[in-house]
């Protein structure tokens, strides 16, 4: 029975991973990119987010309640996953260890980015483009959000991999090594999305 709980247990982690959580991930970049086209446009964006029905149910139902569980049961496995790297120096074992280490930074980094803005909004603070102007005004914040955005679409593209292997869709070697380009290659083009939107905040 546990072991039956546990291999549902993972197999929901992985889809969680990806729907809803890696979606959000990229409508957020997406819509965090429009503050390339000037203020204006980012602060329309969020005006239209802010107007959707029930907001707050959704974010919960389809945000904060999926990416907590994730979080979760993602430390569990952090801690309970035997890293063999130093034994087996293959690329995939790097890899699983990375997947670790970006569950846990991209964690404190989500936190700590819903501190800074929905629950300061919640306080009465307004969402837009002048606040993001004014978290990333400190050299430190900017370090902090790079490391942050990379650790999370490095941790979502990585994830995408093993989902398509542990769902059954990347069966041999020849379909996870195509895997492991397109995921790579998906790493790199929203990365620098997230960070082309961040820079737009940095005057």
């Amino acid at each position: 029975m546990a072991k039956g709980h546990s291999f549902l247990n993972h197999k929901l982690h992985s889809l969680l991973g990806l729907f809803p959580i890696g979606l959000f991930l990229l409508f957020h970049l997406t819509a965090n990119y429009q503050a390339t086209r000037g203020p204006e446009a980012f602060n329309q964006v969020v005006g239209m987010i802010e107007n959707v029905p029930f907001l707050l149910a959704v974010e919960f139902i389809f945000i904060y309640i999926p990416i907590l569980f994730h979080a979760v049961y993602g430390i569990y496995i952090a801690f309970q996953a035997k890293h063999n790297v130093g034994s087996f120096g293959h690329f995939r074992n790097h890899m699983f260890l990375w997947q670790r280490l970006t569950g846990i930074i991209t964690l404190i980094f989500v936190a700590w980015h819903v501190y800074e803005t929905r629950i300061q909004k919640a306080l009465g603070a307004e969402v837009n483009f002048d606040m993001m102007t004014n978290i990333l005004s400190s050299p430190l914040m900017v370090v902090f959000y790079t490391i942050g955005i990379l650790s999370t679409v490095f941790h979502f593209s990585n994830g995408l991999w093993s989902f398509l292997v542990h769902w059954g869709i990347t069966v041999g070697p020849r379909s996870q090594r195509f895997a492991t380009y397109l995921t790579m290659g998906i790493f790199v083009i929203v990365s620098l999305i997230g960070l082309r939107a961040m820079s737009a905040f940095i005057l």
